[in-house]
Order: structure tokens, then C-alpha cells, then sequence
């Protein structure tokens, strides 16, 4: 019968007697330490973000057409957020949003995959057994700070210390498989000294990666096991490369449902990989020469010969050889293929074609984008960023169609299809930040949440706006009135003073500055004030003259559009000013 899991936690490897003890004692240990390990992950991404949301933002606003400072990017921000998966599934985000190119972000891909190599040598460092100190000063820290600053630091450390504390249950709950020949025998399998060996450990690594959706917990797995001297260091090198196909799946996932950008990006990570491993599997023993080497000119030990029970430091060294076997492999494949990212960019935009012509849609939101809340309000900032963009667009197209002596029936329709389309975009804004805001978020990012809410608003408001005006200027050639010289000169007036405020307010919600936003508000009151003495102008020629009706109605009216135009513009600019 099997102990209690206080015993079975207490014992020795070599205590469990029975099959049924060793099996349980096993379960227990590898399942929670799995489970602390992954959790563990979580609140270091959750902490390290928090604590570097400023450099996150400056990162993802770098992804220029440099490929190399692509790659740069995708490497820290995985570095940062510790999961490959979500930079990817982030990437695919970006995509969707039309806010990146697909050869920016294949560079960031690629990045990520260099990035994804630190948790390994996080690892590799000798503190296992100051896990549950480490987890256990910054949880108290975490519980009771007021500063929020230390408490995302401590949460970090505390993350950290769940990881350690959760490999090292892994490993304790592995140690059993030396002391059962059923276990060892079962192990011969996962030998990496035939191809059938190694092609079976690398279709094992990446079913396991893909069923986890996390490299870090099946390296973790991995080290787990080699530090039993179970498998040898060949064994866990292939495990290694299977993992490196199996966190594609993440990518893939989040691409369903997604336009052609966005497929193409996902489509990208698996073949990439794929292809690296499928290199590095023709040539898998000189392979695993040049990491022993590599590991012996730098360590003094040949990771090949190590041995579980006379090998000094054996955990630590088998460690770092699989560490430098996962970044030598990712560091490899990205160098051999950062020259070709365009004719990447060109190979799938031919193989996966366009699907037509598609409305510019937010992806449907995922868990991973509400683990990385920082970068997640950088990417609605951008979409935000788009509608006032779209905005100025209407205003210059509205001018036109009120200039032109000819109606241009297809800029009218396009205006009107744009409004629909600000209206979808504003919902999806919305449904994002407020979901966003639902997650534990430093206060920083729910305070933007709440100013991105507003301006997403008052954005689509304008465009309502722009849109009453468009109606108005229709009908007045409907009606064969037209405004007076003087009544044009006018409303030509406020349009472009109220598209003058409208491109300062959005300068100001890109980099928020006092000086600006008061520039605004006084551009704003200016046209308040001349908009009050029009109409006053008017009143008096009513008196004076007789003027249409229609034609009067479209003229105060026009001059009542501006004035709504120019004071939800203020609102944009004010909006980060908020509590």
C-alpha cells in the first residue's frame, strides 16, 4: 500500500520497497514539482515584466526594417517575459493588427529562439537547494510590501525560487528509475546511439513540448532525468531538439482564425525549426562533438564521459552541457539563416496566399497576451495610435469631397466603410483592455488601460463626427444649395484648424507631454471661442438678409460639428492625465 505523501516525500531514492511505492512516490514528486516549476515560470514573467514594462515598451517600439535589431528584440523581450511561446504568440498579434511586417517578424522569431535559451543556464546555477529560502523571503516580501515596485521584484524572486525548488522535486522524484530494472530497461528506448533512437527522442521532445506548451518545463524534464544519469548527454541533446519543434504549436494555435500576416509569421516559426532540427539530425554526431569539445575547452570535462557516480559535480556540468547544446543549436540556426529573412518573407507569401481583401482586425484575445500585459498595452496603444490615423484620413478625405465640384461616389463610400470599420475596431479595443484590466497588472498598466479606453472612444467618436459632417455637405448638394463664399471660407477655417488639433492631440497620446497637451487645449478653447462668434456673425445676417433655411441649418450645423470635433480632440490629449 502506498505512504501517505508527507513519507513518500521524506524518503531516500532508495526507500520505496514495492513497484506500487516507487510509482506513486514518483508521481507525486515529478507532477508537483512539474506543477511549481511551470506556476513558478509564470510569476518570474509576471514580476521581471512588471519591473522592466519602460525597456519592454522601447523594445517593441524599436522592430525596425534592421534585422538584426529584430532579432535583438525578440531576444530580450523573451529574455524578459521567459517563454519563447509568448513572444511568438505576441508576434502573431502584431501581425494580425497589420501594426508588424512579415519579414520584421520573422527577426523577432528568430529571436525569441536565441532568448529562450536563458532558462537553461538560470539552471545551470547552484542555488536548488536555496529554493524554498529564496521562495519564502519574497512571498513574505510580496504579502506585505507597499511599494509595488518591490513586490512585482519580490514576485519575480519568488518565481525563481519555484523553479529551482520545483527542478529540484523533479529531480528527487526521477531518482527512483536507477534502483527498478523495469524502469531502467524501459529507458533503453530514449538511447540516442541509433537514428531510430534519435529520431524517436526528438518525436518524444517535441509531443511532450507540444502537450506542456512550454520548452522550459520539458528542459526542466529533461535535466531532471540526465541528472539521474539515466540517459546520456547524446539522449538529452536530441529530447532538446524535439522541444524546439513542439513550442511551435503555441504560435500555430494562436494563428487560427488570424489574416494571412499573421499565418504566415506561425507558419514561419515551425518551419524554422523544423528545418534547424532537421539539419542538425543529418549531421547529429559531429554535432555532438562540437558541444563536447566546446564544453571541454571551457569546463574541462567531456559531457560524453560524465558518469552519474563518479563524476564530480555531475549535475551541474550535465546541466550546463545541455544548456550549451540548446543555445549553440538555437544561436546556430538563426545565424545560418538571418541572411535569407526576406527570401523567408518571399518563399511564404508565395506558398501561403493572400485570402483576399480583409478588414484590419484585432486578434481574438489568449492567455498569453494577458500574462505579458505589458507588451499587450503597447500593441493596443499601436492600434490606437492606427485610429487616429484613420481619423486624420476621413478629415483630408471629407475636404476633398467638399472642394471637388464633381462628387466622387468611391472616397464618399470609403469614408462611410471606414466609420463602419472604427466602430469594430473601437469594440475590439475595448473587449481587449477590459479583459487586460480583468488580470493582476501593475498599476501603471491599468492606469493606461484606462486612458487607452478613453481616447479608443473618443477616436470613434470623431469619426462619427467626420462622418455627420460628410452627411451634412451631402445633403447641401442634394437640396442644390450651396454655402456662401464667406460661409465656405469659414468651415474650410475650422477644418483645418480642427485637423491641426486633431494631429497635435494624437502627437501627444504617442509621447504624453504637458507642454503639448496644453498647446491643445489652447488650440481647442481658440476654436470654441471663434465657432461662438460665427454663429453669433450668422444670427446677425439672418436679421439683415434672407438666407435659405436649408442652407442656414448646414452651415450651424457644420459650425456645431467642429466644435464637438475639437473638444473631443482636447479629450484625447487629456487622457493620460487622468487618475
Amino acid at each position: 500500500m502506498a505512504e501517505p505523501l508527507s513519507s513518500l516525500l521524506a524518503m531516500s531514492p532508495a526507500a520505496p520497497k514495492e513497484i506500487s511505492d516507487v510509482v506513486t512516490f514518483m508521481v507525486f514528486q515529478v507532477v508537483g514539482g512539474l506543477g511549481i516549476f511551470l506556476l513558478g515560470m509564470k510569476y518570474m514573467s509576471e514580476g521581471m515584466q512588471a519591473v522592466a514594462g519602460p525597456r519592454l515598451r522601447r523594445l517593441i517600439s524599436a522592430v525596425t526594417e534592421n534585422r538584426l535589431a529584430g532579432v535583438g528584440t525578440g531576444a530580450m523581450v523573451t529574455t524578459i517575459v521567459q517563454s519563447s511561446s509568448i513572444t511568438t504568440v505576441l508576434v502573431v498579434g502584431f501581425a494580425t493588427s497589420g501594426l508588424m511586417a512579415l519579414h520584421q517578424a520573422i527577426g523577432v522569431i528568430m529571436g525569441a529562439n536565441i532568448g529562450t535559451t536563458i532558462t537553461g543556464w538560470i539552471l545551470v546555477l547552484k542555488v536548488g537547494k536555496y529554493g524554498l529560502p529564496i521562495l519564502g523571503a519574497s512571498a513574505i516580501v510580496y504579502l506585505f510590501s507597499k511599494v509595488e515596485r518591490r513586490r512585482f521584484t519580490a514576485l519575480a524572486a519568488m518565481g525563481l525560487g519555484m523553479v529551482f525548488f520545483g527542478l529540484l522535486l523533479m529531480k528527487e522524484g526521477f531518482a527512483p528509475i536507477r534502483e527498478v530494472p523495469a524502469f531502467r530497461e524501459a529507458f533503453v528506448w530514449f538511447d540516442a546511439s541509433t537514428v531510430l533512437g534519435i529520431f524517436l527522442c526528438v518525436v518524444i521532445g517535441a509531443t511532450l513540448t507540444a502537450i506542456v506548451q512550454s520548452s522550459s518545463a520539458t528542459l526542466g524534464i529533461t535535466i531532471a532525468i540526465a541528472a539521474q544519469g539515466v540517459i546520456s548527454f547524446e539522449t538529452a541533446v536530441a529530447l532538446v531538439l524535439g522541444q524546439n519543434i513542439g513550442t511551435t504549436i503555441t504560435a500555430w494555435l494562436a494563428s487560427i482564425g488570424t489574416n494571412t500576416v499573421a499565418k504566415r509569421a506561425a507558419y514561419f516559426h515551425i518551419l524554422f525549426n523544423a528545418a534547424g532540427v532537421a539539419l542538425i539530425l543529418v549531421i547529429f554526431r559531429p554535432y555532438v562533438v562540437v558541444i563536447a569539445n566546446v564544453v571541454e575547452y571551457t569546463k574541462g570535462i567531456d559531457p560524453r564521459l560524465l558518469d552519474v557516480d563518479t563524476s564530480v559535480d555531475f549535475v551541474t556540468n550535465m546541466t550546463l552541457s545541455i544548456a550549451s547544446a540548446h543555445t549553440v543549436f538555437n544561436v546556430m540556426i538563426t545565424l545560418v539563416n538571418l541572411p535569407f529573412v526576406k527570401a523567408w518573407a518571399r518563399l511564404l507569401e508565395r506558398f501561403v496566399p493572400d485570402e483576399g481583401k480583409q478588414v484590419r482586425r484585432l486578434t481574438a484575445l489568449g492567455a498569453p497576451l494577458v500574462e505579458s500585459p505589458t507588451i499587450a498595452i503597447e500593441r493596443s496603444r499601436r492600434q490606437i495610435m492606427k485610429m487616429g490615423a484613420n481619423d486624420v484620413e476621413m478629415m483630408e478625405w471629407v475636404a476633398n469631397i467638399a472642394r471637388d465640384e464633381e462628387l466622387d461616389d468611391a472616397l464618399v463610400d470609403r469614408t462611410f466603410k471606414r466609420e463602419e470599420i472604427m466602430d469594430n475596431v473601437q469594440s475590439e479595443v475595448t473587449e481587449f483592455l477590459t479583459t487586460l484590466l480583468s488580470a493582476n497588472v501593475p498599476y501603471s498598466v491599468a492606469k493606461e488601460c484606462r486612458a487607452q479606453l478613453r481616447v479608443a472612444d473618443e477616436l470613434e467618436s470623431i469619426s462619427d463626427y467626420v462622418t455627420g459632417i460628410l452627411k451634412t455637405n451631402l445633403k447641401l448638394r442634394d437640396s442644390e444649395h450651396k454655402l456662401s463664399a464667406e460661409e465656405r471660407s469659414v468651415i474650410d477655417d475650422f477644418h483645418s484648424r480642427t485637423l491641426e488639433v486633431l494631429r497635435a492631440a494624437l502627437a501627444s497620446f504617442e509621447r504624453p507631454d504637458p507642454e503639448k497637451q496644453k498647446a491643445v487645449a489652447i488650440l481647442s478653447q481658440d476654436i470654441a471661442k471663434s465657432v461662438k462668434e460665427a454663429r453669433g456673425e450668422h444670427l446677425l445676417r439672418l436679421s439683415d438678409q434672407r438666407i435659405d433655411p436649408a442652407r442656414s441649418m448646414a452651415f450651424t450645423r457644420l459650425l456645431r460639428g467642429y466644435r464637438k470635433l475639437s473638444d473631443h480632440t482636447l479629450n484625447v490629449a487629456e487622457a493620460l492625465t487622468l487618475p
